[in-house]
């Protein structure tokens, strides 16, 4: 299969702004983006540069806009995207050099949920682990599932007007801790996104669900923490 594969290229280095370049590969329709990727690194232009890690969609590190849309290029096959492929750096975020973007405001936005158990009461006298239930671990199961690729995160519109915004990824990862019954620090965490920079700026938009490649119900699990916010209830 001919394919026409044209990619997002800045080096600070030696360009004044960004660019694009073209590249005319012969590929199977089975081989994913980063496939191509890496064929083009390897056999055509060596200076080209993006993140990857695992390449099996668990690592995260490789999520980038293909045809306009967020995606893990491992995960992206060639014939689900058509013969004509356009690969970007994720929005909102600083370009450090072609498709690598820099990483860092999402994590501080992170690391401001607490994202980490808290529970300081002591173990069960047994010695045994805490105990939960299946149904209480369903509660918050769906959120477990976030590999902070930043996909959500970069296909917000509010985090494209403000890198202040918590973001999906970060309220994601304060639900599953909110409403995990062996933590104890709900109530901190609820007040963190109950903030300016928190949850008031999520309208609903949907871009979070659509982008995230775990297929986790983003917007849903914003609701739930709404609704929190307002009733102080996690059960």
């Amino acid at each position: 299969m001919q394919v026409t594969l044209k990619i997002f290229r800045y080096n600070p280095e030696v360009d004044k702004k960004w660019h694009y370049e073209t590249y005319d590969l012969d590929v199977d329709e089975k081989e994913r983006i980063l496939d191509l990727l890496e064929l083009v690194k390897g056999h055509h232009d060596g200076t080209l540069s993006f993140r990857r890690s695992c390449a099996h969609g668990v690592c995260g590190s490789d999520a980038m806009r293909i045809n306009g849309r967020n995606m893990l290029a491992c995960k992206t096959l060639v014939r689900d995207v058509g013969d004509k492929i356009t690969v970007e750096p994720l929005l909102g975020l600083k370009v450090i050099k072609d498709l690598i973007v820099d990483m860092e405001p999402f994590f501080d936005n992170y690391k401001k949920v607490l994202p980490y158990f808290i529970n300081e009461s002591p173990l069960p006298a047994d010695g045994k682990e805490r105990l939960q239930s299946p149904e209480q671990r369903a509660r918050f199961d769906e959120t477990t599932k976030c590999i902070l690729c930043a996909a959500c995160t970069t296909s917000c519109p509010s985090f494209w007007a403000s890198d202040d915004y918590l973001g999906p990824a970060a309220l994601v990862t304060a639900h599953r801790f909110i409403f995990d019954s062996r933590d104890e620090a709900a109530s901190e965490r609820l007040h963190i996104v109950s903030e300016t920079s928190g949850l008031a700026r999520c309208h609903t938009v949907f871009n979070c669900t659509m982008a995230c490649p775990r297929e986790i119900q983003i917007t849903k699990a914003i609701g739930e923490l709404k609704m929190a916010t307002l009733t102080g209830k996690v059960d």
